[in-house]
């Protein structure tokens, strides 16, 4: 349900809506923008009543029942696209394209320094780096944990770059969190719903990928369980889903692009390193991404990508990350969106 204020609403009529929802053991979600304020209203049961209820209160301008099961990542609940603050001047979700990138894995201190300064220098302003790592096989590399995620944070701390990294199962968020600046949520856990209300119960930023076989409702409904908890800033990545073709690591659903920005104001963010599986693949799939309206790329970048103790086929090196840049931006100026790379030139 939704309560739509009039737009003279004073701030104590507000104030009392809100209380009086509060009061009947509902979950208030306010969404204020320019001309307009909404309270979302969560919970159950919702009596047929409340409609009358509510909408006889002052400055209450009408109320409207939310059919859809993903209520707050839908627009009824919030009319304007979200931006996500990192701080520092860095967002998610605005005009411009948001650049990450790193390794998948955090292997050492000189390994993740020296990508993190080569990812800088190319106009990336967050840095990935898989401190716990979900493998296939529990025989290949798990990642460095609490290790990897002390020098992510030396990488931050000489860089600018904002992290993002994996958390993998609900005892590890408060360790992580003391870390990361965005939670990541890999496709096995995307569905794991007592870690999405856990990292919902965090308060920070939290990336949550696509789940190899997830219908797009499926992945908006699993972005509810974060949301639910009081957590606003989620984010949705596209990282390719599995299909009959085996050409490519994963299928690359660029289509999800425009279809999930039709349901939901949440930013986009696509993985072509994941998607392909291949890094010769790697710059056209990114490039897709941008022109179909991502709002930002996710790329897996490493000094020696076949040295590398994870994802190595499918990273980039320093000069291939270097080079696609500029292409990232030149593409997303043509769609009419931006993304600023100090001292870049088209290749």
């Amino acid at each position: 349900m939704i309560i739509v204020m009039k737009p003279d609403a004073t701030p104590e009529k507000l104030r009392a809506v809100i209380e009086r929802v509060e009061s009947l053991d509902l979950k208030v979600h306010l969404s204020q923008g320019e001309g307009h304020t909404i309270i979302g209203v969560v919970g159950l049961p919702l009596p047929p009543t409340l409609d009358e209820l509510f909408g006889q209160l002052p400055g209450v301008q009408t109320v409207l029942r939310v059919s859809k099961k993903y209520k707050l990542a839908g627009w009824d609940f919030h009319p304007q696209k979200s931006v996500i603050d990192l701080g520092d001047g860095v967002t998610i979700g605005g005009n411009a394209i948001s650049l990450m990138a790193g390794p998948c894995s955090v292997e050492s201190e000189e390994q993740t320094m020296a990508t993190a300064r080569a990812v800088a220098a190319s106009g990336a302003t967050i840095l990935r780096g898989g401190a716990f790592k979900p493998r296939t096989s529990p025989y290949e590399f798990r990642g460095l944990g609490e290790q990897g995620l002390q020098i992510l944070a030396q990488a931050r701390e000489e860089t600018g770059l904002k992290i993002i990294t994996e958390v993998m199962t609900p005892s590890d968020v408060e360790l992580v969190a003391r870390y990361t600046d965005i939670f990541q949520i890999g496709a096995r856990n995307s569905q794991n719903y007592l870690l999405l209300e856990e990292v919902g119960k965090a308060m920070k930023p939290v990336m949550l990928k696509r789940g190899l076989s997830m219908l797009i409702e499926e992945w908006l409904l699993a972005a509810e369980y974060v949301m639910a908890q009081g957590n606003p800033d989620v984010m949705l990545c596209e990282r390719g889903i599995r299909t009959f073709e085996t050409a490519t690591r994963n299928t690359f659903d660029v289509s999800a692009v425009p279809v999930l920005q039709s349901m939901s104001h949440l930013p986009v963010i696509v993985d072509p390193s994941h998607a392909a599986g291949k890094r010769k693949f790697v710059d056209a799939l990114t490039l897709a991404g941008i022109a179909a309206g991502a709002d930002g790329v996710i790329l897996e970048v490493h000094p020696e990508p076949d040295q590398a103790m994870s994802d190595g086929a499918q990273s980039l090196n320093f000069d291939q990350f270097a080079r696609l840049a500029p292409k990232i931006q030149t593409v997303a100026e043509a769609v009419g969106r931006g993304l600023k790379i100090p001292g870049a030139t088209v290749a």
